[in-house]
């Protein structure tokens, strides 16, 4: 059988190419690939070739959020059948290794993540038309369910688990630095969990309409009004918890600035060395929490996106065919209109 694969070579040198897939081995799924979201991480691997120290050394195909339909499955696969619709996980922790025993699998010392380059041979992705995966990476879905929204799943149980790792958000004055595809779902989080106020920041309007859609009490354009946030920082703070997904050192540093004292710093976004000032994290007593990736968030956030309880299209800001991937990665790098871009496959 043939499928149709996203192959990033370099720095901007992306081909679609056709391979063969094999048949599904014992433990495996032949999935139909429906939808899949370009992350942030794909377009820099385009543009840059790589993210900080993480390189692309050999061909890899890109993509690790993704939903698809069961083609076939291998020998002692049970837990889903030929038409099912499914989520796919990207994350493939060992399940040996100490952090894993510890019940600490994103920290996995052998993971593999769809996707990534960390790794050599790299994890190849799932942006193609087939692919083989491990069984325990297909979540079942209740048929009918919307592929194109499913593939949100993996940007949202990133968030998720950033959301875990703040603690109690209900009743809580909340800030998120960024309005990217993180940042629109921390504020989606934040607004289902019950905070009281939700401030959004960011340089774009466009990606601020849609933190708006998402559950913001408020959005500030930083880049054309630089003072709004000064109110915010006055008698030692305002805000219990920030969600800071720019890893950008004007936005952290004001994060910092307006937590009350003993608040909560979630950094979500990463980015290289950053200059912090120490000083005002020690006389607030503020919490820096980082957040990596996430584990049952993933099924969690399934059912959130199933469920309904979590409305992920509003961040869905445009979608292409894979064979226009080299548009729909333009579009995804245009901050100014989109937030989340998703390619869409043979299954779709």
């Amino acid at each position: 059988m043939q499928t149709r694969v996203c192959r990033l070579y370099g720095a901007n040198d992306l081909r679609i190419e056709t391979e063969e897939v094999a048949a599904p081995g014992p433990g495996q799924v032949l999935v139909a690939v429906a939808a899949g979201g370009i992350c942030g991480s794909d377009m820099h691997y385009l543009s840059d070739g790589g993210i900080g120290t993480i390189r692309v050394r050999e061909p890899i195909i890109l993509g690790h959020e993704a939903s698809g339909r069961v083609m076939a499955v291998g020998e002692g696969v049970s837990h889903v059948s030929p038409g099912d619709p499914v989520a796919l996980n990207p994350s493939r922790p060992c399940g040996g290794c100490a952090y894993c025993a510890e019940g600490l699998p994103m920290h996995c010392l052998n993971m593999r993540f769809n996707g990534s380059a960390i790794r050599l041979p790299h994890e190849q992705g799932l942006f193609r038309d087939r692919i083989v995966v491990e069984a325990a990476q297909c979540i079942p879905l209740p048929e009918g369910a919307d592929l194109g929204a499913v593939a949100c799943a993996e940007p949202l149980a990133v968030c998720l688990h950033a959301a875990n790792m703040a603690g109690e958000i209900a009743g809580k004055r909340v800030l998120v630095t960024g309005a990217g595809p993180i940042g629109a779902l921390c504020v989606a989080i934040a607004a289902r969990e019950g905070a009281s106020e939700i401030v959004v920041t960011d340089l774009q309007d466009a990606t601020l309409e849609v933190a708006r859609a998402m559950g913001a009490t408020r959005t500030i354009n930083v880049a054309k009004d630089p003072d709004a946030m000064e109110a915010y920082a006055a008698d030692k703070g305002h805000f219990h918890t920030v969600f800071e997904c720019s890893a950008a050192a004007p936005a952290i540093r004001s994060a910092i600035a307006t937590l009350r004292p003993r608040g909560v710093l979630v950094q979500v976004g990463v980015v290289g060395d950053t200059p912090m000032p120490i000083n005002a994290l020690v006389a607030k007593e503020i919490r820096v929490q980082g957040t990596h990736r996430f584990h049952e968030e993933f099924a969690e956030a399934v059912r959130a996106i199933t469920s309904g309880s979590i409305d992920v299209a509003p961040i869905v800001t445009a979608r292409f065919p894979l064979e226009q991937a080299a548009q729909a990665f333009a579009v995804a790098a245009d901050r100014t209109k989109s937030v989340k871009v998703h390619l869409t496959f043979e299954a779709a």
